[in-house]
């Protein structure tokens, strides 16, 4: 298989199947290894099962970044 088709078969899977892949090859580069990373994963399992449960709603990306503009504007 060539790399264009293994990038295109991987572009093609719904986003949270690719993101398992991005962290996969990520965590290849650079293995996590200490508590701080550990602790983190545990942070990130947790807000994704809010965002699933409803707990929470996700805020879109341009809204943060707006937000942040405008605080260093004024």
């Amino acid at each position: 298989m060539k790399i264009k088709d293994l990038i295109e078969e991987a572009e093609s899977l719904p986003v949270e199947q690719r993101t398992m892949v991005v962290d996969s090859l990520l965590r290849s580069l650079n293995p996590p290894e200490s508590e701080i990373d550990k602790k983190w994963a545990t942070v990130a399992r947790k807000r994704l099962e809010e965002i699933r449960s409803g707990t929470i709603a996700a805020v879109p990306g341009e809204q943060v970044f707006e937000k942040i503009w405008k605080k260093f504007e004024g």
